[in-house]
């Protein structure tokens, strides 16, 4: 058998043999009859693997990885990447659940985001994770909580900085936001965690996601670290942990590159004597979902029919945008854009045609390919969406129409 890479950027990580993609070293094919049903996602471990050890070689020795598990919350990534990052950020109480089934000690779990439940704060609490409190009110809920407990909270403040991460595909900071606590009112929160006598780790700044320039998140870098060091004078305690955010971006779409990860690397090496002069204790985190997941899965469906109308192609296959909302466009894009999608198992075909691939919902909206070329496929072929690894099933509308929900396997 003849092994080949495939040569089009847009399908990395994955070898092709005899024509067919093989994940986790297995035919899709095969694939899909150890699964025993289409559609599902698929995600390979060796591909995880290699991305964290990626950044490893790129990044400063210093900085700590942890993984965002809201862009892949199965357990099984999730027990997966625990075995290989420093961390783990959960963003509601069911992920706390996941994450604290893994070998990763409590006290390397973070818990983020607006409106936390009383339960999932008593949760967090019992577990000994560090909370990122994102509002006052959430602070003096927590202090509450901890004292009729007899439990000391370990917090940290997650900061709205006033400054944005330029590019980014979702801004989550600068103006109004309804994520953390705007820096300048950050020094009063201080005072009174001191005051109510919480553990005090350190700072979580967020600034935005899906950024594919190094150029700017060289720059936000800078200004976290000077936003950190400011506040720093503010703490009770001295930092022990901040938490800079990710936002590193990953290429969807024809003519988006791979983020430049020398000069990110080599900036925060620039950027860390300072830091580590200004705040000697500190833990340098960088927090990533997207980057480490993404380019790892794939999301696999059937054709199950073939029609032509006035002239357009339709391959019409058994799963869609309730299965993968963003690769239908409805995910956040304002222009719809194609993902990287192929026939699997022709991967090397020499007859193309021009087609679209659609689901089985009753919507046009249901769309994974608007006339994107195409190995020529017949009923029984396996359409792949490459990139599927983050933000795939769990942000998708799994019950509409009340469609089986797709299988998801760690290989």
């Amino acid at each position: 058998m003849n092994a080949t890479r495939p040569k089009h950027a847009a399908f990395p990580q994955f070898d092709v043999v005899d024509g067919c993609l093989h994940i986790g070293g297995m035919s899709l094919v095969r694939l899909a009859q150890r699964v025993g049903s289409t559609p599902f996602y698929a995600y390979e471990r060796r591909a995880l693997t290699e991305r964290v050890a990626l950044l490893r070689r790129h990044l400063p020795d210093e900085i700590h990885l942890h993984y965002a598990m809201k862009a892949n919350p199965m357990p099984a990534v999730v027990q997966h990447m625990a075995g290989l990052v420093d961390g783990i950020d959960v963003a509601s109480g069911l992920e706390l659940k996941v994450a604290l089934d893994t070998t990763m000690r409590p006290e390397c779990i973070s818990f983020a985001g607006p409106g936390k439940s009383d339960a999932e704060l008593s949760s967090a609490l019992a577990a000994g994770i560090v909370v990122n409190l994102e509002s006052e009110q959430e602070m003096e809920r927590l202090a509450r909580l901890g004292k009729e407990s007899a439990i000391v909270p370990k917090v940290a403040v997650r900061v709205n900085p006033d400054f944005e991460l330029k590019s980014s595909g979702m801004k989550m900071s600068g103006g109004p936001k309804q994520f953390g606590v705007d820096a300048e009112r950050v020094p009063a929160m201080l005072d009174r965690i001191g005051a109510l006598g919480l553990d005090f780790f350190g700072f979580h700044i967020f600034c935005g996601s899906q950024n594919l320039k190094a150029a700017a998140i060289q720059e936000a870098h800078g200004k976290t670290f000077a936003l950190a060091i400011r506040l720093a004078a503010h703490a009770p305690v001295p930092l022990r942990l901040l938490n800079i955010g990710g936002g590193f971006g990953v290429p969807y779409f024809p003519g988006e590159e791979p983020l430049d990860l020398v000069a990110v690397g080599e900036n925060l090496r620039r950027l860390l004597p300072e830091v580590k002069q200004q705040l000697s204790d500190v833990q340098i985190v960088i927090e990533l979902g997207r980057y480490f997941v993404a380019e790892a899965g794939v999301y696999v469906c059937r054709v199950v029919d073939r029609k032509i109308s006035r002239g357009q192609v339709f391959l019409i296959a058994d799963g869609g945008l309730h299965h993968h909302l963003a690769a239908s466009g409805n995910f956040g894009q304002v222009i719809r854009k194609n993902y990287p999608v192929a026939i699997g198992n022709k991967m090397n075909a020499t007859k193309r045609e021009i087609a679209s691939v659609v689901g089985p919902l009753c919507t046009p909206l249901d769309l994974l390919a608007d006339q994107m070329e195409l190995a020529k496929a017949e009923v029984g072929d396996l359409v792949v969406v490459f990139q599927s690894g983050a933000y795939g099933l769990t942000a998708s509308p799994s019950a509409f129409l009340s469609h089986p929900t797709a299988a998801e396997v760690l290989v």
